[in-house]
């Protein structure tokens, strides 16, 4: 019998958050975040984390998990995602993963093995070396040439996933691509629902754009600038992240502050487009297109529930 589990994915800005409370306390569920950057503590207005007056009493896990000192990985995410799955399947209630990271949610859902290739980390050092001296475009020539369509479905910034592609193919002589290709077609140990939620490209982008505007006017200057006063710099797997780089270029005399924001701004409408292309070549995806349901939340609840019962992910 397979274990019930319901996702909740989409581009970045685009309401995830609310819907998914409604969700769990629908279903009687507790959610499971699937973002690479919620995870770290102090984190908090670049990332638009959850706030707890937001949870509305729903427990949340990997919500300030690390300090902004660890580098968390798809590995590492796919360890503590299932610990937390054992213990939410043991209360008797469901979990929910929640969240934009669709590496991250197609590691839980299709069981990606990760035990095949141990970190090469003298390998891993000279890429890092190589990047640094020649910049980012430089590695992502090399993949290019190793892996074209790993190439083009990471962006050249993405430094640590351009690396673990390239690390991937030489301990192996494999394309990552390829091996991403054969764990996606794998079947699920779970009986899920995989909801994307989604909007009108212009909406959505303007929603990013006023994200961004609101996380100026909040302080995630001064949040950069804390971090950065405890040592923390773009070495760091954590300040690679969209809000976090930018605003520290700025910080370090390298944009002025109009210059950061429209890059960030742009950056995160390339981010919000790749997302939805990787969330299309999912199997199994169900669209919520908010635009179809005349952006009226409860009838979005309704039709996600009605699947949930069909599927028997819930009673």
């Amino acid at each position: 019998m397979k274990k019930p589990l319901v996702i909740l994915t989409g581009p970045t800005a685009v309401g995830k958050t609310d819907l998914s409370i409604s969700l769990a306390q629908k279903v009687k569920g507790l959610i499971i975040s699937a973002d690479s950057m919620q995870v770290y503590k102090g984190m908090d207005i670049g990332t638009a984390k959850i706030t707890p007056d937001e949870m509305q009493g729903v427990t949340h896990y990997l919500i300030d998990e690390f300090e902004p000192t660890h580098d968390f990985s798809v590995a590492e995410f796919k360890e503590y995602a299932n610990k937390y799955m054992s213990l939410i399947y043991d209360a008797g209630k469901i979990p929910l993963i929640v969240g934009g990271t669709g590496f991250y949610i197609q590691s839980v859902i299709k069981d990606v093995d990760f035990t095949e290739t141990a970190e090469d980390s003298e390998y891993r050092s000279k890429l890092y070396a190589l990047a640094k001296e020649h910049g980012n475009d430089y590695l992502h020539d090399m993949l290019s040439g190793v892996d074209p369509e790993s190439a083009k479905a990471i962006h050249a910034n993405n430094v640590k996933r351009v690396i673990r592609a390239l690390e991937f193919n030489h301990q192996t002589g494999e394309q990552i691509s390829r091996h991403n290709e054969k764990e996606r077609r794998k079947e699920s140990p779970y009986n899920y629902a995989y909801f994307v939620l989604n909007d009108e490209r212009n909406k959505l982008y303007e929603r990013i754009d006023k994200r961004i505007d609101i996380m100026i006017e909040e302080g995630l200057i001064d949040e950069v600038q804390h971090l950065r006063d405890m040592g923390l710099d773009s070495s760091f797997v954590s300040m690679k992240g969209l809000g976090y780089k930018e605003i520290l270029a700025y910080l370090n005399g390298e944009y002025t502050l109009e210059e950061a924001v429209y890059i960030l701004k742009r950056d995160t409408r390339h981010f919000a487009k790749r997302q939805l292309t990787w969330f299309r070549r999912e199997t199994d995806v169900i669209w919520i297109n908010k635009q179809d349901f005349g952006y009226d939340r409860e009838r979005i609840l309704e039709f996600m529930m009605n699947i949930l019962y069909d599927k028997k992910i819930v009673n």
